[in-house]
């Protein structure tokens, strides 16, 4: 029988939740990680030959997949290699960068130069044929960016492609070995990731700020929720201020990791994948880490992207990973639930969720859960030693709160005990209180002419 109600009331939590959610096709900002529908293929398992280095998505809704290996197309279950293309080859085998521009040119960056792909035409960029081009990017005036790094040689190169006029810049060697990362902020400024610091390249005149001692070179770039810039270096994150670093902190994360790339979804939340931490999460001041532990395909991270449906893929060491929404998210201990077994659930006037655990009473709003206290002495959030049963908003707005031993109500943070009140344990057994002039009608609620006070139904 307790399984059958516990059952029943987590539907209905479910369906609450639901019905506060933000809009479809999003991945929700309030939720970890482990509440997202998780997919992951695997090399081992072999949906690929080898590692994944590079996502991207055409204007069909296919996703492109480079790899050691070549050139696929992904529809979600299966994927097809495509190398050649309708015509002409890659310049490599080794697919390093992907990138799908405004136009829908797909654009390719191997470990032997730089092609592109649009209307079934593939086209190679001799200026960059002898370098791996790691980086992409597609600025806000249409232009492309591609960062090489030299094969055989101590110097990569800076290109960029705008009505098929190639320019490139490097050759005096201040981008030392090559490019290893490109991002362009929000006010217009693009950086440029090197083996021993950062280039703010434009606009105006390129500056150099050395941020020394990082492997293969700063590749982590994303921005905060003010616009200052987050960099990956030294072990963590940390904001970059007027050429100064300050250690971004993350609560929870005790330990260093090298962050190789830094993803903000278009609903503000932060995702950075590390080199062999797994994935972390920071969204509403919260942040969780969702490692190959807990079912990633690999604690390694290649890349970050997210798709036009917004949801979030993660190529790893070990194979693809892909998070979205599920209907209707699961709550558990895991978000701070003291008890995953319910009793009771009460939407609030104010957008919360009350939620009558058989670990005490629980408040869930904006994505947070606060346990309270409602015995005045056991901090289990219990009444009387039992799990809330039945839960009931007044005029007033007080939340009451009773079990089969009795009864009270909480406001201002604090519970407040109602003696005189009687309990009920039988089937259908009613019982009300506060009843005084004024009469309100609940009926559509089931509950008949209670008055400002608390009417509950014991089953």
């Amino acid at each position: 029988m307790r399984g059958r109600r516990a059952l029943a009331m987590g539907i209905v939590l479910a369906g609450t939740l639901l019905a506060l959610r933000p809009g479809a096709f999003a991945l929700d900002p309030l939720l970890d990680i482990n509440q997202y529908a998780h997919t992951a293929w695997k090399i081992r398992e072999g949906f690929v030959k080898g590692e994944i280095t590079s996502i991207a998505q055409t204007p069909d809704g296919y996703l492109w997949l480079g790899t050691a290996f070549g050139l696929l197309r992904f529809d979600g279950v299966r994927n097809v290699p495509l190398d050649p293309l309708s015509n002409g080859h890659l310049p490599s085998s080794y697919v390093y960068s992907l990138l799908v521009a405004s136009d829908g040119t797909l654009w390719i960056g191997t470990g032997k130069g730089l092609a592109s792909w649009k209307h079934g035409k593939l086209t190679q960029y001799t200026e960059l044929a002898e370098d791996y081009v790691f980086a992409l990017h597609e600025d806000r005036d249409g232009a492309i960016w591609a960062g090489g790094v030299g094969i055989g040689v101590p110097t990569g190169k800076l290109c960029t492609i705008h009505n098929s006029r190639v320019q490139c810049y490097g050759e005096d060697g201040a981008l030392g070995r090559g490019v290893a990362a490109l991002y362009e902020d929000s006010k217009g400024n693009l950086w440029v990731g090197v083996e021993t610091g950062l280039w703010r390249w434009k606009p105006g005149t390129p500056k150099f700020y050395p941020l020394p001692g990082e492997p293969n070179g700063i590749q982590a770039l994303s921005e905060d929720a003010d616009g200052t810039l987050l960099v990956g270096w030294h072990g963590g994150i940390h904001r970059f201020v007027d050429g100064k670093t300050e250690a971004w902190l993350l609560p929870g994360v005790t330990r260093q990791f090298r962050a190789r790339r830094i993803l903000r979804d278009r609903d503000g939340s932060l995702w950075i994948g590390s080199f062999d931490h797994g994935l972390l999460h920071i969204h509403k001041g919260r942040i969780d880490v969702f490692q190959q532990s807990a079912g990633l395909s690999d604690d390694t991270i290649n890349t970050l992207f997210e798709d036009r449906e917004r949801n979030v893929w993660i190529a790893t060491a070990g194979g693809l990973d892909r998070f979205r929404d599920f209907a209707a998210p699961t709550f558990s201990v895991n978000q701070g639930l003291s008890n995953a077994l319910l009793s009771s659930v009460l939407p609030d006037r104010d957008g919360g969720v009350w939620l009558g655990t058989y670990g005490g009473l629980n408040q869930w709003k904006n994505g947070r859960i606060t346990v309270f206290r409602t015995d005045g002495v056991r901090r289990s959030g219990k009444l009387n030693g039992l799990p809330p049963n039945s839960l009931f908003q007044d005029d007033r707005g007080r939340i009451w709160v009773a079990t089969i031993d009795g009864t009270g109500y909480l406001e201002n943070n604090r519970f407040t005990p109602v003696s005189g009140v009687p309990g009920g344990s039988g089937a259908g057994a009613l019982w009300r209180a506060g009843c005084a002039a004024g009469e309100n009608n609940f009926a559509a609620a089931g509950i008949d002419k209670t008055c400002g006070g608390f009417a509950g139904m014991f089953k």
